[in-house]
């Protein structure tokens, strides 16, 4: 009799990757994989293990599913990723729900995984990473034209505020040859769009080769021939080169979009962040991203209310934001993690920090609104992501070069009446919003 598993992804891309992994090793077991947990006899919880919100986001999630083994088929749920690596020995005891604990490097091992658990045996499993990534064939869960491209496990930046390193251990780079293999298979099924990520991907061949090796890989990457955009995530500011930007610049398929976290403004808490770059090295670089790949979308994130953060201090970062005028930013609240040296720190009230979140927010919008008002008129490729329809309208939604999936806005696209999902178009833009734009197709590329 087949056995059904159902998969909940939480937190970041590279955490979907894993979880796709996973999917991938389940059905090449001989495991049915379903959406409908309700139906499912094995349930796993990937989660995210970052933020206060991420781990209450996951805690909910295990106890809502934890309600399948009274209303459905279920007979064991796994708990796995980062919040089962960080907190394994308290969610063992406390969760009498959960089965079994698989840790962020247990992917690897899952239909054992599943099968013990169905013994009705209750375990931890929390493994070290052997330094050796494992090669599976993946299950994507997401449109079918783009799929994250994981290069590298670990990170080695040890920023104050930051559990990653203890979570993940530190930063190991994949073999090149490894990502150009996948990244060939992907496009085989059909994925047009590969979004470069890690938890740092500038850092990219340092450990493995002796050198940044990531302007390479790009330039393996884009003569794969039928993709056609490559976008890159979680750059490290200090880790950008004149040569990726120069790749960035040169090569028509790797997608003229960076996203760089930059986490504050401050030099001063910059230092306390343990941070490698102050603000006059991130506002020359800047500079140079700029000049060297003009019409650059730059995406990036802020953190309000780190520890000791004076108002000085925030209106610099609130200063800055309006200088750079970014096309997008992700504006975040400081959490206070247990185990980081931010967390011995002394701490920024609540109230405050709420209110400097909410002030950057409104900043950024009227930011971001704006740019996207400066767009009308222009033609952008737009990937076309869904196509549904609304009575006897149909109603098309995609993105240009100016926004990842998820994080940012899309493009509305008018006159999408013999268009294919996965499909590249031509748009003018006609209107521009807080986080989306309103488009027309003016021809089907493809």
């Amino acid at each position: 009799m087949d056995i059904t598993v159902g998969l909940v992804s939480l937190g970041c891309p590279k955490n979907l990757v894993d979880s796709e992994n996973m999917l991938g090793i389940l059905e090449k077991g001989g495991f049915v994989i379903t959406n409908r947990p309700e139906i499912a006899d094995v349930i796993i919880v990937n989660t995210c293990g970052f933020i206060e919100t991420a781990k209450e986001e996951a805690i909910c999630e295990v106890l809502q599913m934890a309600e399948y083994k009274k209303t459905g088929k279920c007979r064991a749920l796994v708990l796995a990723g980062c919040l089962a690596e960080r907190y394994s020995g308290e969610l063992f005891e406390e969760m009498p729900e959960v089965d079994a604990i698989a840790g962020v490097h247990a992917w690897g091992e899952i239909n054992k995984i599943v099968k013990k658990a169905l013994l009705g045996k209750r375990f931890i499993y929390t493994p070290e990473f052997s330094g050796k990534f494992k090669k599976t064939a993946r299950k994507l869960t997401g449109s079918g034209s783009s799929a994250y491209l994981k290069i590298a496990e670990g990170c080695d930046n040890c920023c104050t505020y930051c559990v990653i390193p203890k979570i993940r251990g530190k930063y190991v780079s994949r073999p090149m040859k490894d990502i150009l293999a996948e990244a060939g298979s992907l496009a085989k099924r059909g994925v047009r769009e590969l979004i470069v990520v890690a938890q740092d991907i500038t850092r990219y061949g340092d450990d493995l080769y002796g050198e940044l090796l990531l302007p390479e890989l790009l330039k393996e990457l884009a003569r794969i021939k039928d993709i056609r955009w490559v976008r890159l995530m979680y750059t490290y500011p200090g880790f950008i080169t004149h040569e990726l930007l120069q790749v960035i610049a040169e090569e028509d398929k790797i997608c003229k979009y960076i996203d760089i976290p930059l986490q504050h403004a401050s030099d001063s808490v910059l230092a306390r962040m343990n941070r490698k770059d102050g603000k006059f090295e991130i506002t020359r670089l800047l500079d140079v991203i700029r000049e060297q790949v003009p019409g650059i979308a730059i995406r990036t994130t802020f953190i309000v209310g780190f520890p000791g953060e004076t108002q000085s201090e925030y209106e610099e970062l609130r200063a800055f934001l309006l200088k750079q005028r970014f096309d997008r930013a992700g504006i975040f609240m400081y959490s206070q993690e247990e185990g980081t040296a931010a967390a011995q720190m002394p701490q920024v009230e609540d109230s405050v920090k709420e209110e400097r979140y909410h002030e950057l927010m409104a900043l950024q919008a009227r930011i971001s609104e704006e740019i996207n008002q400066s767009l009308e008129g222009r033609q952008l490729e737009v990937l076309v992501e869904d196509i549904q329809t609304d009575g006897k309208e149909i109603v098309a939604t995609g993105r240009s070069y100016r926004e990842a999936p998820g994080i940012d806005g899309v493009v509305y696209l008018e006159n999408a009446g013999n268009i294919q999902k996965g499909s590249f178009v031509k748009a003018e833009i006609l209107q521009g919003f807080t986080y989306d734009v309103l488009g027309e197709i003016i021809n089907n590329e493809e």
